[in-house]
């Protein structure tokens, strides 16, 4: 993957990402109790309390420095009450940025991809636009092109342009035979699990996506079979297989 809009940058703090994620989901949980019992659809067979006992077994996985696969810890224990939950995650969160700061490259980026992945899993299972402008999308976005840009390699594919508002990837070395072009969060959902093949081939393309479909299922993603969340609108500018 090639981003070819960011120049050098420095490391960017995953923890405040992290904890700005954390704090959203916690306020988002704790304003009403009732919400515990929820369904969770980008996460079938979760409710909230389910989402949330996830993220506190993936952070203490993290700041144990368990060398497990984060991204599917064991379930939580039965039977914990929301509240209950948040305050054990806000306790190892404190112990995190030290953590991460001595994690690996893809470590310090998974945290806060998972993280910000479930917010907006519960926001939309709580009827709640997306956060305005989190700290956590960028580098998240970037992961999630990464893990794509393997898949469409794997198999084989013609390399693919990634155009956001105001960033675009190389998705593979050659020239790019297609450009794929969203809003940042719905590059994310696309990348992540989150929107259906159908979804997915509706965003704005420049010619026929049928052959990329494919690359959107890897590593622990693969596109639900019905849709979980609406599409949010085409970007200004971005019309819809017109990309260029």
């Amino acid at each position: 993957m090639t981003d070819m809009t960011r120049g050098p940058i420095p490391d960017p703090a995953p923890h405040v990402a992290y904890r700005a994620c954390r704090e959203n989901i916690t306020r988002l949980v704790t304003s009403d109790p009732s919400v515990a019992e929820l369904p969770v659809p980008a996460c079938p067979g979760w409710n909230v309390r389910d989402l949330i006992g996830h993220l506190v077994l993936v952070c203490q996985m993290a700041v144990e420095e368990d060398p497990g696969e984060i991204t599917d810890p064991p379930p939580p224990p039965p039977g914990i009450p929301v509240h209950e939950l948040v305050v054990t995650w806000a306790a190892l969160e404190e112990q995190l940025q030290e953590v991460l700061l001595r994690a690996d490259w893809l470590r310090r980026r998974v945290l806060p991809l998972d993280a910000l992945s479930h917010e907006l899993d519960l926001r939309s299972a709580l009827g709640l636009p997306p956060p305005d402008g989190s700290p956590a999308l960028a580098d998240a976005l970037d992961l999630a092109v990464g893990g794509f840009t393997m898949s469409v390699q794997g198999r084989g594919l013609p390399a693919l342009r990634v155009r956001t508002p105001d960033r675009k990837w190389a998705a593979g070395e050659d020239e790019a035979a297609a450009t794929l072009s969203a809003g940042s969060l719905e590059v994310f959902r696309a990348l992540t699990g989150r929107r259906t093949v159908h979804q997915i081939a509706e965003l704005s393309w420049s010619t026929s996506p049928a052959s990329w479909l494919p690359a959107f299922t890897w590593g622990p993603f693969t596109p639900p079979t019905s849709t979980i969340e609406e599409s949010a609108p085409t970007p200004m500018g971005l019309d819809r297989h017109s990309a260029t």
